[in-house]
């Protein structure tokens, strides 16, 4: 089991940020939550997949949703 957290950063949404996270969750691909977080980004998004492979194929994913602006992706090592 891989276990990845992608860090991801919303552009102006006019939905609405938890409407956002909505649609992260509902991508059903591997991801285990979504967290809302203040800082230099918006979401923090769990994931528990097969293969490093899996986790570049959910970065793809939530980077193809309307107002995603850019994520950063962390393999965890243990």
């Amino acid at each position: 089991m891989v276990h990845a957290y992608i860090m991801v950063k919303a552009a102006a949404v006019t939905d609405g940020i938890d409407h956002l996270k909505e649609e992260l969750l509902a991508l059903d691909n591997g991801i285990e939550s979504a967290h809302i977080v203040a800082g230099d980004i918006d979401f923090i998004v769990k994931v528990d997949v097969g293969t490093p492979a899996d986790v570049k194929d959910i970065a793809g994913g939530i980077q193809a949703v309307q107002g995603i602006e850019d994520t950063q992706t962390y393999i965890a090592m243990d």
